[in-house]
């Protein structure tokens, strides 16, 4: 599901009904927790949370006229996705929250590298989520990024 907004309340008002409140609240979930320094933006059609390019000039590797992406959230056809990098390059951190995820839903994880995905809005786990947008600064984000660029393939 393509939403072509150039803002995130232009974005959460062309969403289905049944998705608004929980996306707006998912939103503002990252909003109140997200560490200082990332920066709210529309990035790739999404809602995205990055580190603009003031704090890290370099910017993305694969396009670096664009900020380093951290966080995405998205309506997709059967789901909201809540994208974090964090959970793709830190395998501590992915195992934390694996373990943990069942204490926070009675739903089954659904998630893909870095894609969490939510089927039903009335159950996404904000607590979890807000615990988990804490856990990386601006500058481990960073140092991460990098490590992780540095690796061989």
């Amino acid at each position: 599901m393509q939403i072509k907004a150039d803002n995130p309340k232009h974005y959460i008002e062309q969403l289905p009904e049944n998705r608004k409140i929980a996306f707006a609240r998912l939103r503002q979930t990252i909003l109140d927790n997200i560490p200082e320094g990332f920066s709210e933006t529309m990035s790739y059609g999404m809602i995205g949370y990055v580190i603009p390019h003031s704090l890290y000039p370099d910017g993305y590797h694969a396009d670096p006229t664009l900020p380093l992406p951290f966080i995405n959230i998205a309506s997709q056809k059967d789901y909201i996705a809540f994208y974090h990098m964090g959970l793709y390059a830190n395998k501590s951190l992915l195992d934390w929250f694996t373990k943990v995820y069942p204490e926070y839903s009675k739903t089954k994880l659904d998630m893909g590298k870095s894609c969490v995905r939510f089927r039903n809005p009335e159950q996404i786990p904000f607590p979890l989520i807000a615990e988990l947008v804490t856990k990386i600064s601006v500058k481990n984000w960073i140092k991460a990024y990098e490590s992780n660029l540095k690796r061989p393939k």
